[in-house]
């Protein structure tokens, strides 16, 4: 496949199909940056830029342990939202603000 005139994500989402399985995110850019041929001022700066591109895509899933995968890959049980309790709710959001938290850090690493 021609990556060259693919943006970033949509090389990021090719290679993770590609593979079938969740990626380390650095090794998924670092593999993004070789397969694409544009040249990079700063690997930091680089890896930033397409990590805040895959966090805003909806195709890929955040899986832990800064490793993400394709949201196509998540059981259809677990994308359902349900509506429940207020007490519920708070839960979604504390759990939504540590997988922010947690998303920050290993950008951070």
């Amino acid at each position: 496949m021609d990556f060259e005139h693919m943006s970033e994500v949509d090389t990021a989402y090719h290679i993770l199909s590609q593979k079938g399985e969740p990626i380390h995110y650095k090794d998924l850019i670092i593999e993004v940056i070789e397969s694409t041929h544009k040249p990079v001022q700063s690997l930091a700066m680089a890896i930033s830029e397409i990590y805040t591109m895959m966090n805003m895509d909806s195709r890929f899933h955040y899986e832990g342990e800064s490793k993400w995968g394709l949201t196509e890959w998540v059981p259809p049980e677990v994308k359902r939202s349900s509506s429940r309790s207020s007490a519920g709710t708070t839960k979604a959001a504390v759990t939504k603000e540590t997988t922010r938290k947690k998303k920050l850090e290993s950008i951070q690493n």
